[in-house]
Formats: C-alpha cells, structure tokens, sequence
C-alpha cells in the first residue's frame, strides 16, 4: 500500500504546492525566467567591458579577431542552431506525450552540444594554446610571445601586443563561460533523458522540459552574439 501510495506521489503531475496545473506552469516558466535575467546581467557585464575595450583598442581588437579561425566558430554556430530545433522538438513532444520521440530528440540534443565542446576544445582552443594565443604568452619579450607569421601580422595591423592580449582574455573568458554553461546544460539534459524514459513526463507535467529548453535556447542566442563579436571584427581575413 505505500509503495502504491509512493508511485502515485512520483507520476501526480500536480504539486501539492500548487492549486492546479496552471499556476504550476506559470510559476516553473516565472521561475526561469527570473534566472535567465540573472544570466543575462551576468554576461551583460563581460559583453559591456568588452564593448568599451574594444571601441578604444579597436586596431588591436580587429587584429587579434583575425588570429581566430572563424570556420570554427562558423561550424560551432550551425551546431547550436540545429541543437536549438532539435530542443524545441523535444518539448513539442513532450507537450505531447510522445515518449520515444522526446528521447530522441533530447539525446540528439546532447549530441550536438558535445560536437560544440568537442570542436571548442580539440580544435580551436588547442590550436590557440599551441600558437601561444593566451592571456599572459603575448607580451613584448615573454618567452612565449608570437614569432613568425603572427608576429608579422601583428606588426603589419599596428596592433600593441598588450591590447592584443586584452582581446585575447576577452575571447577566453566569454567563450570559457559559455562553454560551461553548455556543459551545465547537457548535464540537465541527461537527466531529464533518463527521466523522460521512466516515463515521467506527460502533457500534464512536462515543466522540466520546457525550462530546460528555455536555458538552451539562451545559452545558444548568447554564443550567435559571441560568433560575430569576437570572430568577425573588421570582417574575414
């Protein structure tokens, strides 16, 4: 009987918290909704310091940009937008109760969010890492510094190395947070694909889901603003 009574308690749709499955629903999207709002002062912060600094070092901004391989972030902003639809698939289906399909399209989710990762830290931040593109590596007479063709590319833009090297945390640092809250989001969604095939969700309960879209969705607008900030400064090269 109270195993009865504990099954029950898992697959009630409703809350006791709440009055019906209206008010939870309203409340579980106002809820992230507050949340994203602290996302958004959160990188609102570092896009507003690097607005500034790059309007100042604008010459030193541009010449860092065309030290990054935009391909990559060109392929990486596809990824995403296609991970983007295959969310809002998810939640269609779940809205929809339609099991097999929301595992489906969670677990092709997660697949493309670790393509992005994948791409982020096998081919471009290691090539950046080899090439000695890091905060701290591209100043005047480190050790480290750029030689060669970078070097001479630097010096042809009439780029100061240190404004290089601004631009340089900049991209580490925004594309670095970003990819931690990719990280964090494909963590969710693996809960929510084991959930999903328990069977706990329903076009009655499918709150998870849709919230968890929603920070995907924003994590993802947040990198198609990244792509031309930081890789597109004065166009391709």
């Amino acid at each position: 009987m109270a195993e009865h009574q504990a099954q029950s308690a898992v697959m009630d749709p409703l809350a006791h918290q709440f009055d019906d499955l209206q008010q939870q629903h309203e409340a579980s999207n106002f809820g992230m909704w507050i949340f994203l709002a602290t996302e958004v002062m959160f990188f609102g912060g570092m896009f507003a310091g690097y607005t500034i600094y790059r309007h100042e070092y604008f010459t030193a901004f541009a010449a860092g940009s065309h030290l990054l391989n935009w391909k990559f972030g060109a392929t990486n902003t596809a990824v995403l937008i296609c991970s983007s639809l295959t969310m809002a698939l998810a939640v269609h289906a779940a809205q929809t109760g339609k099991r097999k399909a929301l595992v489906t399209f969670l677990i092709l989710t997660i697949l493309l969010g670790m393509a992005f990762l994948g791409i982020k830290f096998t081919f471009e931040w290691s090539r950046d890492w080899n090439e000695n593109l890091i905060p701290g590596e591209l100043i005047a007479g480190h050790p480290f510094a750029p030689q060669g063709e970078i070097l001479k590319q630097l010096q042809e833009a009439h780029a100061g190395l240190p404004q290089v090297e601004l631009f340089m945390f900049f991209y580490f640092a925004l594309t670095g947070f970003h990819a931690l809250h990719m990280v964090v989001g494909i963590g969710l969604l693996t809960v929510l694909t084991v959930m999903a095939w328990q069977g706990r969700f329903s076009p009655e309960r499918f709150n998870p889901v849709e919230g968890s879209g929603l920070y995907w969705h924003f994590v993802d607008i947040v990198w198609i603003f990244l792509f031309p900030l930081l890789y597109l400064i004065g166009g391709i090269s």
